[in-house]
């Protein structure tokens, strides 16, 4: 399955990329994708999982170790997670997750047995 081109990946990090690194880029981002969402993804993809796979694959290859911030006195690094791979922000989850039908946020579980009615009762103050 083809998340996005070459030619795509080039023309957004602006830079010229040899084809083994755009194929890494492609490669790391649809497992990630896969470790996330599984067999949801389709071939081809639904729209909007270029956007997102486009930016998960720059960053690969402009930010491979997932650098936070760095400051120059005192040599102070912080890194974006202690995993070591490709690991997607929350909003790329969020966004992925929502393009392929998933539930993206919080959501309520009604335990309650079948037979039980909702409850109707409304509070109002006395």
């Amino acid at each position: 399955m083809e998340l996005f081109s070459p030619t795509e990946l080039r023309t957004l990090v602006a830079r010229p990329l040899t084809d083994a690194q755009c194929a890494l880029a492609h490669d790391l981002t649809a497992d990630a994708f896969y470790g996330e969402v599984g067999e949801r993804l389709t071939d081809p993809p639904q729209r909007g999982v270029k956007s997102v796979a486009l930016m998960v694959a720059a960053r690969i290859l402009t930010n491979p170790g997932g650098l936070r911030s760095e400051q120059a006195g005192g040599m102070l690094q912080s890194y974006a997670d202690s995993e070591t791979g490709v690991v997607l922000s929350d909003d790329e989850r969020r966004r992925l997750r929502r393009v392929v039908g998933m539930a993206s946020g919080a959501a309520s579980l009604d335990i309650a047995p079948e037979d039980v009615p909702p409850c109707t009762a409304v509070w109002m103050p006395t």
